[in-house]
């Protein structure tokens, strides 16, 4: 590790110290301290380095902390390989589905101070919900399917925005005319407001009744309108203020400023048509404040926040949200008779069922089980990641979690499931 690393590395492992614990600035920990061999840590750094080397990634950030501490911090390839600018460890990424935690803490927020409760009917907050019916396939005598309008069982509500079993759904994930629907109204304009988008949306037919099926979805995009509702803010300066200002997140909003631009990672071209996947260049404003995915962030940020979260909901002195709400958003919100949706075999092991030992709470997935799933990792954790590349997970029992930032759709489920061996194949100590 180069000098500025270390100095990089030993300012982080200070910040992320819970504040009990802090006189001062601690020193940096070596991986043995922390219970991770150092040398089954560096199979890690070989391997992605060698995926660098074979045109796999362009490049990445990988932040490892356990007991508050940090275990790793480094960066490997090229922030733009076209440019031969190296990967910093203050990369600025789009994390796109990774902003989904952060709009559902500003809920859970909102739930402690009673603006809202999770059993509201979204429609309390966006009244055209009311109205929306759901689409219910019929097959007719001659084989023909059809869709005919039904009204809801029982009304689509906060919590299941929360926990994406609200009917909704995602336009791109699958082919039948209910989801092709979502780009005929172009349900993700970026020139739409936060309060159109949700309008057009409650026009359209919900695709199951909502708490019975669960569908990756536009759900948190919903989820980010009511927290404007309820707040009487704007989504963005609502998490600006009261999230990521008193977290000392300084680089994670929905764009940064022409300052910040050099720091922008660059994806490279990839895929069956070798292109360069269209990445949202981290400077862009988009009218739109997507709740869902719309937010930039660096590895030492997004720690930040995992760590708030290892600390029972506060740090260095900022209380966000009680423990008991963090025990409520990682236990398993699914109903054990849940249903998953036609194409959620796409997540693959990555999947929130009970078959792969894994579930969803309200912002992100769950382990449930140590086995019946490929990955290693321990009930209890949880995780999410974004369509261009990043990831996290939090391990509570084993006082851990992770951050991994790349700009690279082609080889985020690849290297999600390899960082996932490598990391706890170096963890041998308690």
């Amino acid at each position: 590790m180069s000098m500025i690393r270390f100095v990089a590395a030993a300012v982080l492992a200070a910040s992320l110290v819970p504040p009990a614990a802090a006189q001062g600035i601690p020193k940096a920990q070596s991986p043995e301290e922390v219970g991770f061999v150092a040398a089954r840590l560096k199979r890690l750094s070989d391997r992605i380095e060698e995926g660098v080397k074979n045109n796999e990634l362009p490049g990445a950030v990988v932040l490892i902390a356990r007991n508050g501490k940090l275990v790793m911090f480094d960066s490997f390839g090229f922030r733009d390989k076209d440019a031969k600018a190296p990967m910093t460890n203050d990369t600025i990424f789009r994390i796109a589905s990774m902003t989904k935690p952060i709009v559902s803490v500003a809920a859970i927020m909102l739930m402690e101070e009673g603006k809202l409760t999770l059993q509201d009917p979204v429609s309390r907050y966006i009244p055209a919900f009311a109205d929306t019916k759901v689409a219910v396939e019929k097959k007719n005598d001659d084989g023909t399917v059809e869709y005919v309008q039904a009204p809801q069982t029982r009304p689509m509500t906060v919590q299941d925005l929360l926990r994406h079993t609200s009917g909704l759904t995602y336009g791109a994930a699958g082919a039948n005319q209910l989801k092709r629907s979502y780009a005929d109204i172009k349900a993700m304009d970026p020139n739409q407001t936060n309060e159109e988008m949700a309008d057009k949306l409650a026009k359209l037919s919900l695709i199951y009744q909502p708490g019975t099926t669960w569908e990756y979805s536009m759900s948190t995009d919903v989820l980010g309108r009511v927290v404007e509702v309820a707040s009487g803010m704007p989504l963005d300066k609502f998490i600006e203020e009261r999230i990521t200002k008193p977290l000392k997140m300084g680089d994670t909003a929905f764009e940064v400023g022409p300052d910040k631009a050099a720091r922008g990672a660059k994806p490279m071209k990839e895929g069956p048509k070798n292109e360069v996947p269209t990445i949202p260049d981290i400077t862009l404003k988009a009218k739109w404040r997507s709740g869902g995915g719309g937010m930039v962030s660096t590895a030492a940020d997004y720690a930040r926040f995992l760590q708030m979260f290892a600390n029972g909901g506060q740090l260095d002195g900022v209380r966000l949200i009680s423990r008991k709400s963090i025990d409520l958003m990682t236990a398993d919100a699914l109903p054990p008779d849940i249903k998953m949706g036609a194409d959620m075999w796409r997540f693959e092991a990555l999947e929130p069922s009970a078959r792969m030992g894994q579930g969803f709470g309200l912002g992100f997935a769950v382990r449930t089980d140590q086995g019946r799933n490929p990955l290693p990792g321990t009930p209890g954790d949880y995780y999410w990641g974004g369509a261009w590349g990043t990831y996290f997970w939090h391990d509570p029992r084993e006082r851990l979690y992770v951050v991994f930032m790349m700009q690279s759709p082609a080889a985020r489920l690849r290297y999600r499931y390899l960082l996932r061996d490598l990391v706890y194949q170096a963890l041998i100590g308690n």
